[in-house]
């Protein structure tokens, strides 16, 4: 079984109107990780059960939020990719951790706004 892009390129550029990601070739990488990080928070519920036979209302989540996810990605690409979770400099520090805006779950960093928007399909519940 073929694991699945849960957004296209054409559907990046025509409907979600990306701007972060500029060459083709990166847009579909970018969509490519962000499904699979998709599939991480979700359990691979959408692996096991297929993309085609979730509700047209969870379909839709699921293009935004894979699209959302990887304009994230591209755009904190090195602070994502860091090793460290804190670091200060003259008296100026960052911190990459579970925040207010910021959700780490799994070892997967997103918005918090857009993992609430991924949890309204309910594919990232853990009672089920």
């Amino acid at each position: 079984m073929m694991l699945e892009t849960y957004a296209t390129y054409t559907y990046y550029i025509d409907m979600h109107h990306g701007m972060a990601i500029k060459e083709p070739s990166d847009i579909e990488m970018a969509l490519e990780k962000a499904s699979r990080h998709i599939d991480t928070l979700t359990f691979n519920r959408i692996v096991a059960r297929g993309f085609d036979r979730l509700t047209p209302f969870q379909q839709d989540i699921l293009k935004r939020v894979t699209c959302e996810l990887a304009d994230f990605e591209t755009e904190n690409a090195d602070m994502i990719s860091s090793v460290l979770s804190s670091y200060s400099i003259n008296g100026v520090s960052m911190q990459m951790s579970s925040g207010w805006n910021i959700r780490l779950e799994k070892g997967v960093a997103m918005p918090a706004a857009l993992y609430s928007m991924l949890s309204q399909t309910g594919l990232t519940c853990r009672l089920i």
